[in-house]
């Protein structure tokens, strides 16, 4: 396993990180408390050190940091959990302020009781909330710092003028990721969260590697019945199955696995610093382990910007 700085940080993360958004998910293999150990033995086992939750993660609110924090038992010291708040809990007005102070203060502690540790290791405002000074959200965050209940902070989802706003409004070495959607099908974020992640000095920590999937190579014939994406869902209507096409015949022509190639141009990319991968089974662990371990040439890296574009750069003047 590779391992990164995180930005500018002297924290160290795992190049693999394990998406726990699956822990607790209804009719997944990580299901319950047994399907959740045997997913985070096979994370440890093969070097992962950064595990990421929430508190909406699971069939209820919360129960991903539970499993995970179960599955963890007596080897906390040996993970470096990221856990979020800022997305609706069920129950919860929508006029909720989700970025303020006494929100905030509420949500990590309740997390860190369901992971059952003392400190979070990395903590995301998962989602901007409107109602909310951005500098009133980052000195909580500040706050929860100082007084030992979480070790650094990050955002989630924002638009890049949101992430040097937040960057502003934060104290220096605390403030260090930055976790957005980015993938070979989708590389919008290389037009502001990209640039602005490597001027300020954050990791950028990619969900979503695999586009839910289609990146695989299960949609390329078709839609198989027990695919998780339907026909008619807007995430294969927007793709151009050409493409994918064609990206099936560079991974076949380099004896490549389509899934392992969209991990490995992730793990090209600065300032990648994690990938985060979900995983309900074992093996889907180890085969993302060895992704990361891929070397992809300039040669390979410059065909893959021939089938999926770079996007146009956002005109300043």
């Amino acid at each position: 396993m590779k391992y990164r700085r995180l930005g500018d940080s002297g924290l160290s993360v795992s190049v693999l990180g394990y998406g726990a958004n699956n822990l607790g998910r209804k009719g997944s293999a990580s299901e319950d408390i047994a399907g959740a150990k045997k997913v985070v033995d096979a994370a440890l086992s093969v070097g992962v050190t950064y595990f990421d939750t929430a508190n909406v993660y699971g069939y209820e609110p919360g129960l991903s940091e539970r499993l995970l924090g179960e599955a963890l038992g007596n080897r906390r010291d040996d993970a470096v959990i990221a856990t979020k708040f800022g997305l609706p809990l069920g129950g919860e007005p929508k006029e909720l302020a989700r970025g303020s102070r006494r929100y905030i203060m509420k949500q990590c502690e309740a997390s860190l009781q369901r992971l059952g540790t003392d400190w979070i290791d990395l903590y995301y405002y998962h989602s901007p909330d409107p109602l909310t000074p951005i500098a009133e959200t980052m000195d909580a965050l500040d706050t929860l710092v100082d007084q030992g209940k979480i070790r650094y902070y990050g955002v989630s989802n924002t638009a890049g003028w949101q992430l040097a706003d937040a960057w502003h409004h934060s104290r220096p070495g605390r403030f260090v990721a930055t976790q957005n959607h980015y993938n070979l099908l989708d590389r919008r974020a290389e037009q502001e969260i990209v640039p602005a992640a490597s001027h300020f000095g954050l990791g950028l920590v990619p969900y979503y590697p695999l586009a839910a999937g289609i990146l695989t190579g299960k949609y390329t014939q078709g839609v198989p019945k027990d695919a998780r994406l339907q026909p008619g869902d807007p995430k294969l209507a927007a793709v151009n199955m050409e493409d994918l096409r064609i990206y099936q015949e560079f991974c076949a022509e380099r004896n490549m696995q389509q899934a392992d190639v969209a991990i490995a141009w992730l793990a090209a990319q600065a300032p990648v610093a994690s990938i985060i991968a979900g995983a309900t089974r074992p093996e889907q662990i180890r085969a993302n382990a060895q992704a990361v371990e891929m070397e992809l040439s300039a040669d390979d890296l410059a065909a893959l910007d021939e089938i999926f574009p770079r996007p146009e750069k956002v005109a300043l003047f």
